[in-house]
């Protein structure tokens, strides 16, 4: 036990190197500003910086070495909730504020719930970065930060490895996106390609199959699986999939809807489809 604690996770290892650049920038009395870009009340995050809000985001974020925190504000009711008990100890800049403060950073209409922290933004990966997943979500320019949140959340959810979403017409990392998606964004890896019918060629070469979620689809979805390597596709509400990407995923389904409302929002047609082909997953191992 004792060579564990002195050997420390990768997590702790983390944290105490931020802590310690934290000291060292504090004591040399240096550029503060410029090495911790801090948003004042109001403004808009920097570019490369994203506020994120919400007691799950937020310590998701914090327990994601990956993720870059510079600044935070917490309630003392949040700060309880979210077990921190000394802001000093954080490794970076962090102060007690009452809720109408992160009102008027956040504005009045986001759900804060006491807590929101500025940070670097993810870097999205590139496809050859996806690693052994079966599972895997692709989106065909679904645009609402909303939509995207919650298809992250139901993808880790159901142990998706990946979302993969085009470099353009694609929303931007963002509060209420990590906010819809609950934590989610710190589970699963983001990957972004230029062109969307070159990557699905790319997952065929892998072994995936890639399935189109489309109303017109000729089988219902849960017959349509014929590989343990499956890659949902879904398309933008309205527009749905794009004709190129049609014409190249390995097969067209429908979900199967005998009630009087025939369509579904697509974050929850993706949360459907996840179950379906997880099962069909573990049934097939």
């Amino acid at each position: 036990m004792n060579d564990e604690k002195k050997k420390g996770t990768p997590k702790d290892t983390h944290y105490a190197k931020l802590r310690r650049a934290h000291r060292d920038q504090r004591s040399s009395g240096g550029s503060k500003q410029s090495a911790r870009p801090a948003v004042a009340a109001g403004a808009a995050p920097a570019d490369g910086i994203v506020r994120l809000y919400g007691l799950h985001t937020v310590r998701a974020a914090l327990d994601n070495p990956k993720r870059h925190v510079l600044k935070m504000l917490v309630t003392r009711n949040a700060m309880e909730r979210l077990d921190i008990a000394d802001l000093a100890s954080l490794p970076f800049e962090a102060e007690m504020v009452e809720p109408r403060e992160i009102d008027r950073v956040t504005g009045s209409d986001a759900v804060h719930q006491g807590v929101t922290i500025d940070a670097r933004q993810l870097t999205p990966k590139k496809l050859d970065a996806l690693g052994e997943t079966n599972l895997v979500v692709v989106l065909d320019q679904v645009t609402d930060p909303h939509n995207v949140g919650a298809i992250l959340r139901s993808a880790v959810a159901f142990g998706a490895g990946a979302l993969i979403t085009t470099a353009r017409h694609s929303p931007a990392e963002s509060g209420v996106l990590a906010k819809s998606a609950s934590g989610a964004l710190e589970h699963i890896d983001h990957i972004e390609v230029r062109n969307l019918a070159e990557a699905l060629e790319r997952l065929h070469e892998a072994g995936f199959q890639t399935v189109g979620l489309d109303s017109e689809g000729d089988a219902e979805l849960e017959h349509a699986f014929a590989s343990n390597r499956i890659a949902l596709v879904l398309g933008a509400e309205g527009k749905g999939l794009r004709q190129k990407t049609r014409a190249t995923v390995n097969a067209l389904a429908r979900l199967d809807m005998p009630g009087a409302i025939r369509s579904l929002n697509v974050s929850n047609a993706a949360a459907v489809a996840l179950y379906a082909a997880r099962r069909y997953i573990l049934a097939a191992e």
